[in-house]
Protein backbone atom coordinates (compact mmCIF):
# COMPACT_ATOMS: atom_id res chain seq x y z
CA UNK A 1 0.00 0.00 0.00
CA UNK A 2 1.70 2.99 -0.86
CA UNK A 3 2.31 5.48 1.82
CA UNK A 4 1.66 3.17 4.48
CA UNK A 5 5.76 3.33 5.46
CA UNK A 6 5.91 7.14 4.92
CA UNK A 7 5.33 8.08 8.54
CA UNK A 8 6.16 6.42 11.69
CA UNK A 9 4.52 8.47 13.85
CA UNK A 10 2.11 11.12 14.06
CA UNK A 11 3.86 14.70 14.79
CA UNK A 12 3.11 15.86 18.45
CA UNK A 13 1.63 19.31 16.95
CA UNK A 14 -0.40 17.31 14.78
CA UNK A 15 -3.72 18.74 16.18
CA UNK A 16 -5.92 18.59 13.01
CA UNK A 17 -8.22 16.59 11.21
CA UNK A 18 -10.03 16.93 7.96
CA UNK A 19 -13.68 15.15 7.55
CA UNK A 20 -14.65 14.81 4.49
CA UNK A 21 -18.66 14.34 3.66
CA UNK A 22 -20.11 13.20 0.62
CA UNK A 23 -24.09 13.82 0.36
CA UNK A 24 -26.79 13.36 -2.25
CA UNK A 25 -25.85 16.42 -4.09
CA UNK A 26 -22.89 17.48 -2.67
CA UNK A 27 -19.07 17.02 -0.94
CA UNK A 28 -17.89 18.80 1.88
CA UNK A 29 -14.57 19.03 3.75
CA UNK A 30 -13.99 20.92 7.14
CA UNK A 31 -10.68 20.98 8.86
CA UNK A 32 -11.13 20.35 12.65
CA UNK A 33 -9.29 21.36 15.58
CA UNK A 34 -9.12 17.83 17.89
CA UNK A 35 -8.58 19.85 21.16
CA UNK A 36 -12.21 21.73 20.79
CA UNK A 37 -13.77 20.61 17.55
CA UNK A 38 -13.79 24.09 16.42
CA UNK A 39 -13.68 23.91 12.24
CA UNK A 40 -10.87 26.24 10.86
CA UNK A 41 -11.54 25.62 7.06
CA UNK A 42 -14.42 24.52 5.23
CA UNK A 43 -15.59 24.08 1.50
CA UNK A 44 -18.24 22.45 -0.70
CA UNK A 45 -18.28 21.18 -4.17
CA UNK A 46 -21.46 20.75 -6.08
CA UNK A 47 -21.93 17.19 -8.24
CA UNK A 48 -21.57 18.15 -11.89
CA UNK A 49 -23.32 14.92 -13.10
CA UNK A 50 -26.85 14.81 -13.82
CA UNK A 51 -29.56 16.65 -12.41
CA UNK A 52 -28.09 18.26 -9.00
CA UNK A 53 -25.75 15.00 -9.28
CA UNK A 54 -28.28 12.47 -9.67
CA UNK A 55 -28.29 10.43 -12.90
CA UNK A 56 -31.75 9.24 -13.76
CA UNK A 57 -33.67 7.79 -16.09
CA UNK A 58 -36.88 9.08 -18.08
CA UNK A 59 -38.60 5.53 -18.36
CA UNK A 60 -37.98 4.38 -14.86
CA UNK A 61 -38.95 6.76 -11.81
CA UNK A 62 -37.20 4.66 -9.65
CA UNK A 63 -33.45 4.72 -11.23
CA UNK A 64 -31.14 6.94 -9.12
CA UNK A 65 -27.17 6.88 -9.92
CA UNK A 66 -24.37 9.01 -9.76
CA UNK A 67 -20.89 9.46 -11.53
CA UNK A 68 -18.17 7.84 -9.86
CA UNK A 69 -15.73 11.17 -11.08
CA UNK A 70 -17.69 13.36 -9.41
CA UNK A 71 -16.53 12.10 -6.31
CA UNK A 72 -13.00 12.16 -6.96
CA UNK A 73 -13.00 15.96 -8.83
CA UNK A 74 -15.04 16.94 -5.46
CA UNK A 75 -12.44 14.97 -3.00
CA UNK A 76 -9.35 17.05 -4.95
CA UNK A 77 -11.79 20.74 -4.62
CA UNK A 78 -13.15 20.29 -0.95
CA UNK A 79 -9.80 19.40 0.74
CA UNK A 80 -8.08 21.88 -1.29
CA UNK A 81 -10.57 24.33 -0.42
CA UNK A 82 -10.55 23.68 3.17
CA UNK A 83 -6.81 23.21 3.36
CA UNK A 84 -6.62 26.88 1.96
CA UNK A 85 -9.42 28.48 4.24
CA UNK A 86 -7.93 27.09 7.49
CA UNK A 87 -4.01 28.37 6.26
CA UNK A 88 -5.75 32.17 7.33
CA UNK A 89 -5.19 30.43 11.04
CA UNK A 90 -2.42 31.59 12.93
CA UNK A 91 -0.33 28.06 13.18
CA UNK A 92 -2.25 25.66 11.14
CA UNK A 93 0.26 24.26 8.07
CA UNK A 94 -0.64 21.07 6.25
CA UNK A 95 1.73 19.22 8.17
CA UNK A 96 -0.33 19.50 11.21
CA UNK A 97 -2.95 17.27 10.03
CA UNK A 98 -2.96 14.16 11.39
CA UNK A 99 -5.80 12.33 9.75
CA UNK A 100 -8.55 12.40 6.99
CA UNK A 101 -11.86 10.76 7.87
CA UNK A 102 -14.65 9.93 5.31
CA UNK A 103 -18.55 9.68 5.31
CA UNK A 104 -20.87 9.15 2.73
CA UNK A 105 -24.08 8.17 1.63
CA UNK A 106 -25.75 4.21 1.39
CA UNK A 107 -25.77 1.79 0.48
CA UNK A 108 -24.05 3.15 -2.79
CA UNK A 109 -22.37 0.11 -4.05
CA UNK A 110 -20.10 0.52 -6.90
CA UNK A 111 -19.29 -1.73 -9.55
CA UNK A 112 -15.54 -1.79 -10.34
CA UNK A 113 -12.30 -3.73 -11.51
CA UNK A 114 -9.97 -5.56 -10.18
CA UNK A 115 -8.00 -2.54 -9.46
CA UNK A 116 -10.75 -1.22 -7.89
CA UNK A 117 -11.42 1.04 -10.02
CA UNK A 118 -15.13 2.13 -11.23
CA UNK A 119 -16.46 0.31 -14.10
CA UNK A 120 -17.99 3.95 -15.24
CA UNK A 121 -14.23 5.04 -16.01
CA UNK A 122 -13.99 2.63 -18.94
CA UNK A 123 -15.09 3.89 -22.40
CA UNK A 124 -17.25 1.30 -22.98
CA UNK A 125 -19.16 1.69 -20.06
CA UNK A 126 -19.39 5.46 -19.09
CA UNK A 127 -22.73 6.19 -20.49
CA UNK A 128 -24.05 2.92 -19.14
CA UNK A 129 -26.48 3.68 -15.68
CA UNK A 130 -25.87 0.43 -14.87
CA UNK A 131 -21.98 1.28 -14.06
CA UNK A 132 -22.28 4.14 -12.04
CA UNK A 133 -22.68 4.16 -8.42
CA UNK A 134 -25.64 3.17 -7.33
CA UNK A 135 -27.36 6.17 -5.34
CA UNK A 136 -29.02 4.80 -1.72
CA UNK A 137 -32.09 6.52 -3.14
CA UNK A 138 -32.62 4.19 -6.17
CA UNK A 139 -35.51 1.45 -5.77
CA UNK A 140 -35.62 -0.24 -8.83
CA UNK A 141 -34.38 -3.96 -6.99
CA UNK A 142 -37.89 -3.76 -5.47
CA UNK A 143 -38.97 -6.70 -7.14
CA UNK A 144 -35.08 -8.57 -5.51
CA UNK A 145 -35.48 -6.90 -1.90
CA UNK A 146 -38.72 -8.85 -1.88
CA UNK A 147 -37.00 -12.25 -2.98
CA UNK A 148 -34.52 -12.05 -0.66
CA UNK A 149 -36.68 -11.49 2.18
CA UNK A 150 -38.55 -14.62 1.20
CA UNK A 151 -35.91 -16.74 1.02
CA UNK A 152 -33.81 -15.93 3.92
CA UNK A 153 -37.15 -16.47 5.77
CA UNK A 154 -36.97 -19.47 4.69
CA UNK A 155 -33.02 -20.54 4.91
CA UNK A 156 -31.90 -17.90 7.62
CA UNK A 157 -34.24 -16.32 9.18
CA UNK A 158 -31.32 -14.30 11.78
CA UNK A 159 -30.27 -12.82 8.45
CA UNK A 160 -33.51 -10.57 8.64
CA UNK A 161 -33.67 -10.73 12.53
CA UNK A 162 -30.87 -8.75 12.58
CA UNK A 163 -31.55 -5.64 9.92
CA UNK A 164 -35.57 -5.14 11.09
CA UNK A 165 -37.43 -8.04 9.19
CA UNK A 166 -36.86 -7.22 5.95
CA UNK A 167 -34.63 -6.50 3.23
CA UNK A 168 -34.93 -3.29 1.56
CA UNK A 169 -34.37 -2.09 -2.31
CA UNK A 170 -32.19 0.46 -1.20
CA UNK A 171 -29.63 -1.78 0.02
CA UNK A 172 -26.60 -3.61 -0.81
CA UNK A 173 -27.43 -7.35 -2.39
CA UNK A 174 -31.17 -5.78 -3.96
CA UNK A 175 -29.14 -3.77 -6.20
CA UNK A 176 -26.32 -5.92 -7.36
CA UNK A 177 -29.19 -8.62 -7.85
CA UNK A 178 -31.33 -6.14 -9.80
CA UNK A 179 -27.79 -5.25 -12.06
CA UNK A 180 -27.72 -9.08 -12.42
CA UNK A 181 -30.69 -9.46 -13.60
CA UNK A 182 -30.79 -6.46 -15.73
CA UNK A 183 -27.51 -5.96 -17.40
CA UNK A 184 -25.40 -9.20 -17.10
CA UNK A 185 -22.58 -7.42 -19.12
CA UNK A 186 -22.13 -5.13 -16.53
CA UNK A 187 -22.13 -7.60 -13.67
CA UNK A 188 -19.76 -9.59 -15.51
CA UNK A 189 -17.11 -6.79 -16.41
CA UNK A 190 -17.35 -6.55 -12.57
CA UNK A 191 -14.77 -7.99 -10.48
CA UNK A 192 -16.42 -7.04 -7.16
CA UNK A 193 -18.66 -4.16 -5.86
CA UNK A 194 -17.50 -1.67 -3.52
CA UNK A 195 -19.52 0.64 -0.99
CA UNK A 196 -19.01 4.17 -1.47
CA UNK A 197 -17.61 4.32 1.74
CA UNK A 198 -15.27 2.26 1.51
CA UNK A 199 -14.16 3.48 -1.85
CA UNK A 200 -13.57 6.53 -1.22
CA UNK A 201 -10.82 5.69 1.66
CA UNK A 202 -9.17 3.26 -0.70
CA UNK A 203 -8.58 5.56 -2.98
CA UNK A 204 -6.60 8.14 -0.92
CA UNK A 205 -4.98 5.40 0.72
CA UNK A 206 -4.11 4.05 -2.77
CA UNK A 207 -5.44 1.18 -2.43
CA UNK A 208 -5.79 -1.25 -5.47
CA UNK A 209 -6.64 -4.77 -4.68
CA UNK A 210 -9.27 -6.76 -2.99
CA UNK A 211 -7.02 -8.40 -0.69
CA UNK A 212 -5.45 -4.46 0.88
CA UNK A 213 -8.87 -3.44 1.05
CA UNK A 214 -10.23 -2.89 4.26
CA UNK A 215 -14.24 -2.23 4.80
CA UNK A 216 -16.29 -0.77 7.46
CA UNK A 217 -18.75 -2.53 9.64
CA UNK A 218 -21.52 0.30 8.93
CA UNK A 219 -22.36 -0.03 5.28
CA UNK A 220 -21.52 -4.62 5.38
CA UNK A 221 -23.48 -4.48 8.77
CA UNK A 222 -26.55 -2.26 8.29
CA UNK A 223 -26.98 -3.06 4.55
CA UNK A 224 -25.26 -6.03 3.35
CA UNK A 225 -26.32 -8.62 6.51
CA UNK A 226 -22.79 -8.78 7.74
CA UNK A 227 -22.21 -10.60 11.05
CA UNK A 228 -19.16 -12.13 12.62
CA UNK A 229 -21.67 -14.72 14.18
CA UNK A 230 -22.66 -16.01 10.50
CA UNK A 231 -18.63 -15.72 9.38
CA UNK A 232 -19.63 -12.26 7.54
CA UNK A 233 -21.54 -11.87 4.88
CA UNK A 234 -24.35 -14.42 4.21
CA UNK A 235 -23.48 -18.08 3.29
CA UNK A 236 -22.42 -18.55 -0.23
CA UNK A 237 -25.36 -21.31 -0.63
CA UNK A 238 -27.69 -18.37 0.02
CA UNK A 239 -26.41 -16.15 -2.00
CA UNK A 240 -26.65 -18.70 -4.74
CA UNK A 241 -30.21 -19.55 -4.02
CA UNK A 242 -30.83 -16.40 -5.48
CA UNK A 243 -28.68 -16.46 -8.17
CA UNK A 244 -25.30 -18.76 -9.20
CA UNK A 245 -23.61 -15.28 -9.97
CA UNK A 246 -24.17 -14.26 -6.48
CA UNK A 247 -22.61 -17.21 -4.65
CA UNK A 248 -19.80 -16.74 -6.76
CA UNK A 249 -19.64 -13.52 -5.67
CA UNK A 250 -19.29 -14.03 -2.00
CA UNK A 251 -15.55 -15.16 -1.95
CA UNK A 252 -15.00 -11.70 -4.26
CA UNK A 253 -16.17 -9.97 -0.70
CA UNK A 254 -14.12 -9.26 2.07
CA UNK A 255 -13.93 -11.66 4.66
CA UNK A 256 -14.08 -9.12 7.70
CA UNK A 257 -15.29 -5.36 8.31
CA UNK A 258 -13.95 -2.52 10.58
CA UNK A 259 -14.81 -0.24 12.89
CA UNK A 260 -14.12 3.83 11.95
CA UNK A 261 -11.23 4.11 14.95
CA UNK A 262 -8.99 2.24 13.29
CA UNK A 263 -7.09 3.02 10.22
CA UNK A 264 -7.69 2.41 6.07
CA UNK A 265 -4.05 3.05 5.35
CA UNK A 266 -1.99 5.86 4.78
CA UNK A 267 -2.48 8.49 2.48
CA UNK A 268 -0.51 7.73 -1.09
CA UNK A 269 1.76 9.84 -2.62
CA UNK A 270 -0.31 10.62 -5.57
CA UNK A 271 -3.22 12.27 -3.30
CA UNK A 272 -0.89 13.17 -1.00
CA UNK A 273 0.42 15.51 -3.84
CA UNK A 274 -2.86 16.53 -5.30
CA UNK A 275 -4.52 17.71 -2.44
CA UNK A 276 -1.05 19.39 -0.89
CA UNK A 277 -0.59 17.18 2.04
CA UNK A 278 2.31 15.04 3.62
CA UNK A 279 2.15 11.21 2.27
CA UNK A 280 1.14 8.48 5.36
CA UNK A 281 -1.14 10.34 7.61
CA UNK A 282 -3.68 8.02 8.68
CA UNK A 283 -6.87 7.84 6.42
CA UNK A 284 -9.33 6.02 8.83
CA UNK A 285 -12.18 3.64 7.82
CA UNK A 286 -15.19 4.84 6.34
CA UNK A 287 -19.06 5.08 7.45
CA UNK A 288 -22.46 6.62 6.18
CA UNK A 289 -22.93 10.00 6.50
CA UNK A 290 -25.84 9.27 9.10
CA UNK A 291 -23.80 7.51 11.55
CA UNK A 292 -20.60 9.65 11.20
CA UNK A 293 -23.39 12.72 11.77
CA UNK A 294 -24.25 11.15 15.36
CA UNK A 295 -20.83 11.20 16.33
CA UNK A 296 -20.49 14.50 15.49
CA UNK A 297 -23.54 15.17 16.84
CA UNK A 298 -22.37 13.31 20.16
CA UNK A 299 -24.76 10.52 20.17
CA UNK A 300 -24.71 8.25 23.45
CA UNK A 301 -26.51 6.47 25.18
CA UNK A 302 -30.35 7.50 25.85
CA UNK A 303 -29.71 10.24 23.43
CA UNK A 304 -31.20 9.62 19.98
CA UNK A 305 -29.68 11.95 17.10
CA UNK A 306 -32.12 12.52 13.84
CA UNK A 307 -29.77 13.92 10.75
CA UNK A 308 -32.46 15.57 8.83
CA UNK A 309 -31.93 16.32 5.44
CA UNK A 310 -33.32 14.97 2.07
CA UNK A 311 -33.98 12.30 3.98
CA UNK A 312 -34.04 11.37 7.61
CA UNK A 313 -31.91 8.88 10.09
CA UNK A 314 -32.23 8.10 13.65
CA UNK A 315 -28.97 6.78 15.45
CA UNK A 316 -29.21 5.36 18.83
CA UNK A 317 -26.59 3.91 20.61
CA UNK A 318 -26.48 1.10 23.90
CA UNK A 319 -23.64 -0.57 25.94
CA UNK A 320 -22.65 -3.89 24.26
CA UNK A 321 -23.62 -6.09 26.96
CA UNK A 322 -27.33 -4.21 26.73
CA UNK A 323 -30.35 -6.83 26.46
CA UNK A 324 -31.51 -5.46 23.16
CA UNK A 325 -33.97 -7.62 20.87
CA UNK A 326 -33.93 -7.47 17.70
CA UNK A 327 -36.00 -4.75 16.57
CA UNK A 328 -39.11 -5.40 13.55
CA UNK A 329 -38.83 -2.39 11.03
CA UNK A 330 -35.27 -0.95 11.97
CA UNK A 331 -31.89 -0.66 9.45
CA UNK A 332 -29.96 -3.31 11.86
CA UNK A 333 -28.56 -3.57 15.33
CA UNK A 334 -24.94 -3.85 14.52
CA UNK A 335 -22.07 -3.74 17.16
CA UNK A 336 -19.79 -1.05 16.22
CA UNK A 337 -21.31 0.51 13.48
CA UNK A 338 -21.28 4.02 15.39
CA UNK A 339 -19.30 3.95 18.49
CA UNK A 340 -16.93 0.69 18.38
CA UNK A 341 -18.03 -1.78 21.17
CA UNK A 342 -21.54 -0.24 21.47
CA UNK A 343 -24.54 -1.57 19.82
CA UNK A 344 -25.71 0.93 16.90
CA UNK A 345 -29.43 0.94 15.93
CA UNK A 346 -30.48 2.55 12.80
CA UNK A 347 -33.83 3.82 11.38
CA UNK A 348 -35.01 6.29 9.40
CA UNK A 349 -37.60 8.07 7.01
CA UNK A 350 -37.04 7.65 2.90
CA UNK A 351 -37.98 11.56 2.41
CA UNK A 352 -38.41 14.72 4.94
CA UNK A 353 -36.54 17.38 3.07
CA UNK A 354 -37.51 16.32 -0.17
CA UNK A 355 -40.97 16.47 0.89
CA UNK A 356 -41.51 19.87 1.24
CA UNK A 357 -39.42 20.75 -1.78
CA UNK A 358 -41.31 18.63 -4.20
CA UNK A 359 -44.55 20.55 -2.55
CA UNK A 360 -42.50 23.85 -3.64
CA UNK A 361 -41.05 22.98 -6.73
CA UNK A 362 -43.23 20.38 -8.16
CA UNK A 363 -46.85 21.56 -6.72
CA UNK A 364 -46.46 25.23 -6.06
CA UNK A 365 -43.89 25.77 -9.02
CA UNK A 366 -41.84 28.11 -6.73
CA UNK A 367 -38.13 28.25 -5.82
CA UNK A 368 -36.32 28.37 -2.44
CA UNK A 369 -37.30 31.23 -1.31
CA UNK A 370 -41.07 30.28 -1.23
CA UNK A 371 -39.97 28.07 1.96
CA UNK A 372 -39.84 30.98 4.14
CA UNK A 373 -43.06 32.28 3.13
CA UNK A 374 -45.09 29.12 3.32
CA UNK A 375 -43.39 28.01 6.60
CA UNK A 376 -43.77 32.18 8.00
CA UNK A 377 -47.69 31.18 7.04
CA UNK A 378 -47.41 28.08 8.48
CA UNK A 379 -46.47 29.02 12.04
CA UNK A 380 -49.54 31.34 12.11
CA UNK A 381 -51.41 27.94 12.18
CA UNK A 382 -52.39 26.27 15.63
CA UNK A 383 -51.81 22.37 16.16
CA UNK A 384 -54.79 20.68 13.89
CA UNK A 385 -56.01 23.88 12.81
CA UNK A 386 -55.49 23.43 9.03
CA UNK A 387 -57.85 19.54 9.76
CA UNK A 388 -55.45 17.93 7.20
CA UNK A 389 -53.79 15.02 7.85
CA UNK A 390 -50.66 13.12 5.41
CA UNK A 391 -48.50 10.21 5.50
CA UNK A 392 -44.92 10.64 4.94
CA UNK A 393 -44.37 8.15 2.11
CA UNK A 394 -43.35 10.12 -0.99
CA UNK A 395 -40.80 8.03 -1.44
CA UNK A 396 -42.02 4.78 0.05
CA UNK A 397 -40.99 3.85 3.62
CA UNK A 398 -38.05 2.88 5.47
CA UNK A 399 -38.72 1.80 8.60
CA UNK A 400 -40.78 -0.46 10.19
CA UNK A 401 -43.02 -1.00 7.44
CA UNK A 402 -39.81 -1.39 4.88
CA UNK A 403 -42.05 -0.30 1.98
CA UNK A 404 -40.86 1.14 -1.36
CA UNK A 405 -44.41 1.07 -2.69
CA UNK A 406 -45.99 3.09 -0.14
CA UNK A 407 -46.72 6.31 -1.71
CA UNK A 408 -48.17 9.76 -0.04
CA UNK A 409 -51.52 10.56 1.26
CA UNK A 410 -53.04 14.03 2.10
CA UNK A 411 -56.71 13.77 3.57
CA UNK A 412 -58.89 16.37 4.93
CA UNK A 413 -58.92 18.93 2.10
CA UNK A 414 -61.37 21.14 1.45
CA UNK A 415 -62.10 23.88 -0.86
CA UNK A 416 -60.56 26.44 1.60
CA UNK A 417 -57.44 24.60 1.93
CA UNK A 418 -54.64 26.88 1.42
CA UNK A 419 -51.41 26.23 0.31
CA UNK A 420 -49.72 26.81 3.82
CA UNK A 421 -52.10 24.60 5.58
CA UNK A 422 -50.48 21.06 3.15
CA UNK A 423 -46.43 22.81 3.95
CA UNK A 424 -47.54 22.26 7.56
CA UNK A 425 -49.05 19.34 7.37
CA UNK A 426 -46.47 17.87 5.79
CA UNK A 427 -44.20 18.85 8.07
CA UNK A 428 -46.69 17.34 10.58
CA UNK A 429 -46.77 14.10 8.68
CA UNK A 430 -42.41 13.87 9.21
CA UNK A 431 -42.70 14.45 12.81
CA UNK A 432 -45.75 11.71 13.23
CA UNK A 433 -43.47 9.06 11.15
CA UNK A 434 -40.72 10.21 13.24
CA UNK A 435 -42.60 9.68 16.22
CA UNK A 436 -43.54 6.16 15.34
CA UNK A 437 -40.03 5.07 14.80
CA UNK A 438 -39.90 6.20 18.44
CA UNK A 439 -42.73 4.24 19.73
CA UNK A 440 -41.58 1.24 18.04
CA UNK A 441 -37.94 1.47 19.44
CA UNK A 442 -38.92 2.33 22.88
CA UNK A 443 -41.47 -0.98 22.59
CA UNK A 444 -38.50 -3.10 22.96
CA UNK A 445 -36.90 -1.24 25.70
CA UNK A 446 -34.65 1.38 24.43
CA UNK A 447 -34.83 4.25 26.28
CA UNK A 448 -34.79 7.73 24.28
CA UNK A 449 -34.37 10.63 26.92
CA UNK A 450 -33.76 13.47 24.30
CA UNK A 451 -33.31 14.07 20.88
CA UNK A 452 -30.77 16.03 19.00
CA UNK A 453 -31.80 17.10 15.46
CA UNK A 454 -28.53 18.48 13.07
CA UNK A 455 -28.90 19.46 9.54
CA UNK A 456 -29.69 22.91 7.55
CA UNK A 457 -33.70 21.99 8.13
CA UNK A 458 -33.23 22.08 12.63
CA UNK A 459 -30.42 24.90 11.98
CA UNK A 460 -33.21 27.17 10.17
CA UNK A 461 -36.69 26.23 10.84
CA UNK A 462 -37.83 26.71 14.42
CA UNK A 463 -41.90 25.91 13.54
CA UNK A 464 -40.30 22.41 12.23
CA UNK A 465 -38.42 22.13 15.88
CA UNK A 466 -41.19 22.96 17.93
CA UNK A 467 -43.16 20.69 16.34
CA UNK A 468 -41.24 17.64 15.98
CA UNK A 469 -40.60 18.63 20.07
CA UNK A 470 -44.28 18.99 21.08
CA UNK A 471 -44.90 15.33 18.46
CA UNK A 472 -42.10 13.57 19.86
CA UNK A 473 -42.59 14.65 23.69
CA UNK A 474 -39.05 15.07 24.28
CA UNK A 475 -36.77 18.07 24.45
CA UNK A 476 -35.02 18.30 21.06
CA UNK A 477 -31.60 19.87 21.43
CA UNK A 478 -29.56 21.35 17.93
CA UNK A 479 -25.60 20.18 17.73
CA UNK A 480 -22.77 23.05 17.47
CA UNK A 481 -21.56 22.14 14.72
CA UNK A 482 -23.17 22.63 10.96
CA UNK A 483 -21.40 20.04 9.76
CA UNK A 484 -22.14 17.43 12.33
CA UNK A 485 -21.32 14.31 9.53
CA UNK A 486 -18.07 16.00 8.57
CA UNK A 487 -17.34 16.99 11.75
CA UNK A 488 -17.99 12.96 12.49
CA UNK A 489 -15.26 12.00 10.16
CA UNK A 490 -12.79 14.41 11.76
CA UNK A 491 -13.59 13.04 14.98
CA UNK A 492 -13.44 9.21 13.67
CA UNK A 493 -9.64 10.62 12.12
CA UNK A 494 -9.19 11.81 15.63
CA UNK A 495 -9.40 8.36 17.20
CA UNK A 496 -8.09 6.73 14.26
CA UNK A 497 -4.73 8.81 14.39
CA UNK A 498 -4.46 7.96 18.02
CA UNK A 499 -4.83 12.09 18.49
CA UNK A 500 -7.49 11.01 21.39
CA UNK A 501 -7.41 7.77 22.89
CA UNK A 502 -11.57 6.57 21.79
CA UNK A 503 -14.22 7.98 19.97
CA UNK A 504 -15.89 8.86 23.27
CA UNK A 505 -12.96 10.50 24.41
CA UNK A 506 -12.96 12.87 21.03
CA UNK A 507 -16.67 13.55 20.82
CA UNK A 508 -16.45 14.89 24.55
CA UNK A 509 -13.55 17.49 23.38
CA UNK A 510 -14.80 18.15 20.22
CA UNK A 511 -18.83 18.15 20.13
CA UNK A 512 -21.42 20.53 21.84
CA UNK A 513 -24.75 21.66 21.63
CA UNK A 514 -26.33 25.35 20.63
CA UNK A 515 -27.87 26.72 23.59
CA UNK A 516 -31.82 26.83 21.94
CA UNK A 517 -33.60 23.45 23.85
CA UNK A 518 -36.93 22.88 21.74
CA UNK A 519 -39.64 22.07 24.74
CA UNK A 520 -42.74 20.07 24.27
CA UNK A 521 -45.54 22.85 24.60
CA UNK A 522 -48.65 21.06 26.60
CA UNK A 523 -50.90 22.81 24.05
CA UNK A 524 -48.83 21.15 20.99
CA UNK A 525 -48.80 17.88 23.05
CA UNK A 526 -52.69 17.53 23.68
CA UNK A 527 -53.65 18.78 19.59
CA UNK A 528 -50.53 16.25 18.59
CA UNK A 529 -51.47 13.62 20.31
CA UNK A 530 -55.19 12.82 19.22
CA UNK A 531 -53.46 13.74 14.93
CA UNK A 532 -51.54 11.16 15.73
CA UNK A 533 -53.74 8.27 16.78
CA UNK A 534 -55.52 9.13 13.65
CA UNK A 535 -52.17 8.92 12.02
CA UNK A 536 -51.10 5.51 13.65
CA UNK A 537 -54.73 4.35 12.51
CA UNK A 538 -53.99 5.37 8.29
CA UNK A 539 -50.31 4.21 8.81
CA UNK A 540 -51.23 0.26 9.34
CA UNK A 541 -54.57 0.55 7.31
CA UNK A 542 -52.19 1.42 4.41
CA UNK A 543 -49.06 -0.55 5.42
CA UNK A 544 -49.40 -3.46 7.19
CA UNK A 545 -51.24 -6.78 5.34
CA UNK A 546 -54.26 -7.91 7.20
CA UNK A 547 -55.09 -5.02 9.00
CA UNK A 548 -58.78 -3.97 9.01
CA UNK A 549 -59.50 -0.54 10.24
CA UNK A 550 -63.24 1.38 10.16
CA UNK A 551 -62.02 4.78 8.37
CA UNK A 552 -65.90 6.62 9.07
CA UNK A 553 -65.17 8.79 11.39
CA UNK A 554 -61.52 9.72 10.23
CA UNK A 555 -62.92 13.13 8.61
CA UNK A 556 -65.02 14.19 11.01
CA UNK A 557 -62.84 13.75 13.64
CA UNK A 558 -60.06 16.38 11.68
CA UNK A 559 -63.09 18.81 11.65
CA UNK A 560 -63.74 18.52 15.36
CA UNK A 561 -59.88 18.99 16.00
CA UNK A 562 -59.82 21.86 13.52
CA UNK A 563 -63.10 23.43 15.30
CA UNK A 564 -61.30 23.11 18.46
CA UNK A 565 -58.12 24.42 17.77
CA UNK A 566 -60.17 27.79 15.60
CA UNK A 567 -61.64 28.05 18.46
Amino acid sequence: MEGADTMATMKKDANYTIGIDYGSNSVRAVVADVRDGSEIGAAVFQYPSGDAGVLTDRKNPHVARQNPMDFLLGLEAVVKGALKAAAKTRGFAPDKVAGIGVDTTGSTPIPVDAALRPLAFQPKFAKNLNAQAWMWKDHTAMDEATKITALAAKMHPEYLAKCGGTYSSEWFFAKLWHCLNTDPAVFKAAHTWIEFADYIPAVLAGVKSLDKLKIGICAAGHKAMFNADWDGYPEAKFLAKLHPELGKLRNRLCAQAHTVDQPAGRLCREWADKLGLPAGIVIAVGAFDAHLGAVGAGVAPGRMVKIIGTSTCDCLVAPPKAAIPDIPGVCGIVKGSILPGSLAIEAGQSAVGDIFNWFVAKVCEGDASLHAELTRQAAALKPGESGLLALDWNNGNRTILVDQRLTGLLLGMTLHTSRAEIYRALIEATAFGARRILDRIAEYGVEVREVVACGGIAEKNPLFMQIYADVLGRPVKISRSSQTCALGSAIAAAAAAKAHPSMPAAQKAMCGFKDTVYKPTPAGRRAYERLYELYCELHDSFGVKGATFDHFGVMKSLLEISRSARA
